[in-house]
């Protein structure tokens, strides 16, 4: 699938494992960053949320270059932002 995506996690997060066997499974790359290992991933995160060190936040850049900043979301809202 076209476009990137980073997922911003932690090793002990369940919601980030759930994506990944699912982005996995649907053949969509990502690249992964622990923010307890990246201060400045753990920033862009508190950026990304109110201050809260939510996870996992995603940043997608879609096909058309459309860079989108998501919260948990679900497999589908990824497939959707890959094709903006």
């Amino acid at each position: 699938m076209p476009g990137t995506v980073t997922m911003y996690s932690t090793t002990w997060c369940g919601y980030c494992r759930r994506l990944k066997g699912q982005m996995d499974r649907e053949g969509i790359g990502y690249t992964e960053v622990n923010i307890e290992q990246d201060p400045a991933a753990a920033a862009l995160v508190e950026r990304a949320n109110g201050g809260n060190q939510t996870v996992p936040t995603l940043v997608v850049t879609g096909e058309g270059g459309t860079e989108t900043t998501m919260t948990n979301p679900s497999l589908n809202e990824v497939k959707k932002a890959l094709a903006a």
